[in-house]
């Protein structure tokens, strides 16, 4: 009963409906597999590559003693980061910047706390880059990340590719239910002032064949009713004016007549 309740009363919303949920359920699904088998593991894939690369820049500055800078400036010109050595600086210690509904975040900080690195990031601040703070000895590498070194630029293309065709689909529906409904609704009128006993001007038969048929069906059956009510109207007719010249003689009559007390 609930679910009843719940449910459009009129053909046109039922029938959209049917059309609309499950091309939404269609496009739900093929968004969750596409989300959680390609995108989530590409993003994977290239973060974990990103902080390997992190990991052997730190590893390879370590063991540098002569020229750090040109170690810096390889990876740099190499590896598509901007990064530099802070010495004697504070280390951040909030997070508050890391989103856990992000899974690029969530990814990163994975990533990040299986290499045993003090990090700290936030991808908010820049539209295009990450800023992500790795502690060395007593300071830190400050990395600029451009965003796309861990994310995939076709999540944003799936989804237009998915979304657009649905939006079509579902607005041909809407077309096509209209036109489809709209003489089911022109029989209910005709019907409803048929009932009430108005005039009904023209009633053409449109639509699919079961709704013509029921159309020239109630259109016979109308038909008919005018005719029998049209008989009705002249039998009534004719039987008054044959009851007319009797009922005028007996009213004479007792108009003129004698003994008042009959």
């Amino acid at each position: 009963k609930l679910f009843k309740k719940i449910l459009p009363k009129q053909l046109f919303y039922r029938a959209l409906l049917i059309v609309a949920v499950p091309i939404i359920l269609l496009q739900l699904i093929i968004s969750v597999v596409f989300f959680d088998s390609l995108w989530i593991k590409t993003n994977k894939g290239m973060t974990r590559a990103l902080v390997n690369e992190i990991k052997t820049f730190i590893s390879a500055y370590k063991n540098e003693d002569e020229d750090k800078n040109s170690l810096i400036v390889l990876f740099q010109e190499n590896l598509d980061f901007n990064v530099e050595f802070e010495n004697s600086k504070i280390f951040p210690e909030s997070d508050n910047f890391e989103r856990w509904f992000s899974p690029i975040d969530r990814t990163l900080r994975r990533e990040l706390k299986s290499k045993n690195l003090n990090y700290w990031f936030d991808t908010t601040s820049y539209k295009s880059l990450i800023d992500l703070k790795i502690q060395y000895e007593n300071g830190y590498f400050q990395f600029y990340i451009p965003k796309e070194r861990v994310a995939s630029s076709s999540a944003r293309i799936f989804a237009l590719w998915i979304t657009l065709p649905g939006l079509l689909l579902i607005t041909i529906a809407i077309v096509f239910l209209k036109n489809q409904t709209r003489p089911i609704v022109n029989l209910a009128k005709a019907a409803e002032k048929f009932g009430k006993g108005e005039y009904i001007k023209e009633f053409r038969p449109s639509g699919a064949k079961e709704i013509r048929q029921a159309a020239y069906e109630f259109d016979k059956m109308r038909k008919r009713i005018t005719i029998h009510l049209k008989q009705r109207s002249e039998m009534l007719s004719g039987i008054s004016h044959d009851l007319r010249t009797p009922l005028t003689r007996l009213k004479l009559q007792l108009a003129m007549i004698k003994q008042q007390d009959l």
